[in-house]
């Protein structure tokens, strides 16, 4: 009978234990690194409330967002290929792509896990209900390519 309960003992001090290190080492977790398909580069006006919100919905997402400030955009999105009829108040680059304007995450996944051989996506302006604008959503929204000779495209996606 001693035999018994000793091993009883013995069983519940050793799944003490081996819980209290799997839970150890699931806590002890360090983050992930972030991946070129992460790391979304904002560029926006230092003034901008709703670029600032956007980034917020974009490190909600999972992205690790990097904030470039700048007093006047047109520079950056001329050098990213950014054309006119599709520029909005912000310009990211995400996973060697540019994305211009309030693009919700789903198409940038789209546009992630398909590689198309574009230069990036773009949705002109800043539509209501879109990721950092407010009101509700009055409209499709309308999400264009931007091709690789800078120039808008095709419809990517519409949401």
């Amino acid at each position: 009978m001693k035999n018994i309960i000793s091993i009883i003992v013995l069983a519940f001090i050793f799944i003490g234990f081996a819980t209290f290190f799997l839970n150890r080492n699931v806590t002890e977790q360090k983050p992930k690194q972030p991946t070129d398909s992460t790391i979304a580069i904002i560029h926006k006006t230092p003034t901008c409330g709703c670029c600032g919100v956007y980034s917020s919905y974009m490190k909600k997402e999972g992205y690790h967002v990097e904030i470039n400030d700048m007093a006047d955009l047109s520079g950056i999105k001329q050098s990213l290929g950014v054309p006119s009829e599709l520029e909005s108040c912000h310009t990211s680059e995400i996973g060697g792509y540019v994305v211009e304007g309030h693009i919700p995450n789903e198409a940038i996944e789209r546009l992630l896990s398909e590689k198309p051989n574009i230069k990036g996506i773009g949705m002109a302006g800043m539509p209501a209900g879109s990721p950092g604008m407010p009101g509700p959503k009055t409209n499709d929204f309308v999400i264009y390519e931007i091709t690789n000779e800078n120039t808008r495209g095709e419809i990517f996606m519409t949401i």
